[in-house]
C-alpha cells in the first residue's frame, strides 16, 4: 500500500432536526492508504453512515474537507462506488442488464460491456443467473449483483454501508469471504460500515471505532491477525472483547442521552 487514497480532515456535520442543531460528526481526521480495507464500527447514531455518505459525495460536510484520488470530494464521482444495505437493483432488468447498466450510461461499446459483464458474472458466481430478474433471487444473490454492478465501473474505491446487515448468518459469512477474495484480487480501497464487531475483525485491516453523537474517532486499531481469520481463535476473541467494551461504552452513552432527552420533552 502506498499513498493516501482517502483523506478526511477536520470533518464536521451538523443537521437541523425539530428546531435543534444536531452535531452528527465533529473534527474527524482519517487518512486511508490505497488498498486498505477499513471498517467504521460503532452503535447506531455514531455517524458511521453520515461519514460514508460524505466520502461518497451524497451529503457534503458542514466543515472540513475530504479528498479521494487526490481530488476534493464535491459530489458523487466515478472514483467511488457505493454498495448499500438495500440492494438498489432495477426490478425490470435481468442480472446482466443490472450489472451492465452503469457502463451503458457511460457509453461503453456494447462488445466491451458484454465482456466485462461476463467476467463479473464468473467472478461472483452468477453466470447461471444472468437472465434472472431480482425478484427471482435470494437476498445474498441480489447483493452479489449489487456488488458486481459497482465493480463493473472499476472504481478504485468501494464504499459499503452495512451491505450484509439484512442477511442470515451463513449467507453473510459466504459473502464476507467472497468480498475478501475480490478485494485481494482487485486491490480496491474499501471503506466499510458495520455495527458487527465480529464482521469488522473478520474483514478489516483497520477498525475505526466511533463515539456516539457527536461522532468522533474513539479508537483507531490496526488488525494484526493473519488471514484467513478464525473467529474461534484466542487472539480474535481478545480483540473482540476489547472492541466490545469500547462499543458498549458508546451504547450506554446513547441510552443515557435518550433518557435525558425524554425527560426534557
Amino acid at each position: 500500500m502506498s499513498g493516501s487514497h482517502i483523506v478526511i480532515e477536520h470533518v464536521g456535520k451538523v443537521f437541523t432536526a425539530g428546531g435543534r442543531d444536531v452535531v452528527a460528526l465533529k473534527d474527524i481526521d482519517l487518512d486511508i492508504p490505497r488498498g486498505q480495507f477499513t471498517c467504521l464500527l460503532g452503535p447506531s447514531g455514531c455517524g458511521k453512515s453520515t461519514l460514508l455518505n460524505a466520502v461518497a459525495g451524497f451529503a457534503p460536510p458542514t466543515s472540513g474537507s475530504i479528498t479521494a484520488e487526490g481530488q476534493p470530494v464535491t459530489g458523487p464521482g466515478p472514483d467511488r462506488g457505493m454498495v448499500f444495505q438495500e440492494y438498489a437493483l432495477f426490478p425490470w432488468m435481468t442480472v446482466e442488464q443490472n450489472i451492465g447498466f452503469g457502463l451503458e450510461i457511460k457509453g461503453v461499446p456494447r462488445d466491451e460491456i458484454k465482456h466485462r459483464v461476463s467476467e463479473l458474472l464468473k467472478l461472483l458466481s452468477l453466470s447461471d443467473f444472468r437472465q434472472r430478474f431480482p425478484k427471482d433471487l435470494s437476498g445474498g444473490m441480489r447483493q452479489r449483483v449489487a456488488i458486481a454492478r459497482v465493480l463493473a465501473l472499476d472504481s478504485p474505491i468501494m464504499l459499503m454501508d452495512e451491505p450484509f446487515g439484512a442477511l442470515d448468518a451463513l449467507t453473510r459469512r459466504n459473502l464476507q469471504d467472497e468480498l475478501l477474495r475480490i478485494w485481494a484480487e482487485l486491490k480496491k480501497t474499501i471503506l466499510f460500515v458495520t455495527h458487527s464487531i465480529e464482521e469488522a475483525i473478520y474483514l478489516a485491516d483497520r477498525i475505526v471505532v466511533m463515539t456516539y453523537r457527536p461522532g468522533t474517532i474513539k479508537r483507531d486499531i490496526l488488525v494484526d491477525l493473519a488471514r484467513p481469520r478464525d473467529p474461534a481463535a484466542p487472539e480474535f476473541n481478545a480483540l473482540k472483547r476489547e472492541l466490545g467494551l469500547l462499543v458498549m461504552e458508546e451504547q450506554q452513552r446513547h441510552h443515557s442521552d435518550e433518557l435525558r432527552m425524554a425527560a426534557v420533552d
